[in-house]
């Protein structure tokens, strides 16, 4: 692109160029007399071919080089500055959106990317609490470091670019430095603009996109995090602890040896778009070598179209991904995951075999957040699992068995029994185990998501919970499960708990909701 635009301005100059006679790289004009027309000068094409030359010169050095890496606080950030018609400042926070703010007025915007947390700044921040009350400061000084950096690159960005795109159109080291040199006061003017036009208070009203729109109903609004600045600082601080305790804790998960026999599941619900989940899971994935995951529902919280980006991480889990639509999940969502290679979504009685097992589901036959819908309640639930019930006998009789039925909800699970050794689901957010009265399993999983956003509604947040699933990879056939418990946000605390299938167990006795004797459990202590 930059050879074809040097070209052409090229071709521009010298059009506009008057002929010399004794020019010897113009053959055929020796001892001609130029003509008037071309001599007559035009300086307002110079002048637009150099405003061209000195606007793309100085956009393309942004763009390669105007990046700057900075540390705010215990997050690594990327600032850059980008041409604009408003100026401002954009906040990119990956997967959640972004928040605007109309902190200036310049023919430049700030971009800063919240790239990830660095777990080593945030482990003196657990380490040593008392520093949490100097994190404003401290943040404070790594914006103004970042900023100054940035002002220096880009400088240079600038007039490096200018120059470059000058030495190549004109070919003359004169012209190429007077671009350079207008690349420069064209940024100086800008930083003038900024900095006569700053509004400190726009933090105050920042503008919310992507997931974040519903933030201010979620965290209160800007205004009052100011005034309460203590509590917020405090709330900041137990994000950052849980976050980075997270990383600590599944990094030192106990793993499970590997058996030819064995089939490894790993059963996953009500993630309702906590982002750190996705490393939990890649985490769990990579320690018990798990050849599947059943997701039974709610991965979403509002089911739209703006959330699916955070779906994103499950085509790089590197395994099979059995999922059925949960209340917060929509048809929106569905879609979208259909066209994932790895993910298979499973409704309406539908089977598939996948990693050895044949499993079939039914999605949640609600979609609670639209308000414009009165909820069907249990009966609609139980109808949904009469149909997936239906959809197990069908199976059956044609020599095809299901060896795990997947619902989210219950109430909807519990129709399918007798027709199936296992069923699993979720909905309720806290793991449980129970026989029912004709034979099968309900393996009913908590919030891997730690509830999500609501996770900050009550006194004791919810824990993150998960559980391996272990098969016989000949008779299809549960004979195991690790149940795995992390502690909730502001918890420090991991524990894992091995429990023998009922056939399984010496002596056994049938037990509902309640662990086995033979189980044996491991907790990881608070790093």
């Amino acid at each position: 692109m930059v050879r074809v635009f040097a070209a052409a301005l090229r071709t521009m100059t010298n059009r506009i160029r008057p002929a010399d006679p004794a020019d010897p790289a113009r053959p055929g004009t020796r001892g001609l007399p130029a003509l008037e027309l071309a001599a007559r000068p035009r300086p307002w094409l110079h002048a637009l071919a150099l405003t061209a030359v000195v606007l793309v010169g100085a956009w393309l050095g942004l763009l390669i080089v105007g990046n700057v890496r900075a540390p705010v606080g215990p997050m690594n950030t990327t600032m850059a500055l980008r041409p604009s018609l408003s100026g401002g400042t954009k906040i990119n926070v990956s997967p959640l959106g972004a928040l605007t703010l109309d902190s200036h007025v310049a023919p430049l915007r700030l971009d800063v990317n919240v790239d990830q947390l660095d777990p080593l700044r945030s482990q003196a921040l657990v380490d040593h609490p008392e520093r949490i009350s100097g994190l404003q400061d401290e943040v404070a000084r790594d914006v103004e470091h970042g900023t100054l950096d940035l002002a220096l690159r880009s400088c240079v960005a600038v007039v490096a670019g200018a120059t470059a795109l000058g030495l190549a159109v004109y070919r003359s080291p004169r012209r190429a430095l007077t671009a350079g040199g207008l690349a420069l006061a064209l940024l100086a003017a800008s930083g003038a603009s900024a900095y006569a036009t700053w509004n400190p208070k726009s933090i105050l009203e920042p503008k919310f996109s992507g997931l974040l729109s519903s933030a201010p109903s979620v965290v209160g609004n800007a205004r009052s995090i100011v005034t309460e600045f203590n509590v917020y600082q405090q709330e900041l601080a137990r994000l950052v602890t849980n976050v980075t305790k997270l990383y600590d804790v599944t990094s030192t998960l106990p793993a499970y040896q590997p058996d030819p026999s064995t089939i490894r599941v790993l059963h996953v619900s009500d993630i309702h778009l906590n982002p750190a989940s996705w490393k939990i899971i890649a985490s769990l994935v990579e320690q018990y070598k798990v050849n599947v995951i059943v997701d039974s529902g709610d991965t979403m919280d509002h089911g739209t179209a703006a959330e699916n980006g955070f779906l994103d991480p499950i085509r790089d889990l590197g395994v099979p991904y059995v999922w059925v639509r949960g209340n917060h999940d929509s048809r929106v969502t569905q879609r979208y995951l259909q066209r994932m290679k790895n993910v298979h979504v499973l409704d309406d009685g539908r089977a598939q075999t996948v990693a050895g097992l044949r499993f079939a589901g039914i999605g949640d036959p609600q979609f609670t957040p639209d308000r414009s819908v009165v909820p069907g309640g249990n009966a609609a639930e139980q109808l949904a699992g009469d149909r997936l019930a239906s959809a197990l006998r069908d199976q059956k009789a044609a020599g095809t068995p299901v060896d795990v039925a997947i619902a989210h909800e219950p109430s909807a699970a519990r129709e399918t029994d007798g027709e199936v050794p296992l069923v699993l689901c979720g909905h309720l957010h806290h793991e449980g185990d129970e026989m029912l009265p004709y034979g099968t399993r309900l393996r009913m999983e908590g919030s891997t998501g730690g509830s999500g956003l609501r996770a900050v509604e009550h006194k004791y947040p919810a824990p993150i919970e998960a559980s391996i699933l272990y098969f016989d990879r000949d008779s299809h056939r549960l004979q195991a499960w690790d149940a795995i418990k992390l502690g909730g946000l502001g918890e420090t605390t991991a524990e894992v708990s091995r429990h023998l299938a009922d056939e399984n167990r010496p002596r056994s006795t049938p037990s509902r909701s309640t662990p086995s004797p033979s189980s044996a459990t491991s907790s990881a202590p608070a790093p």
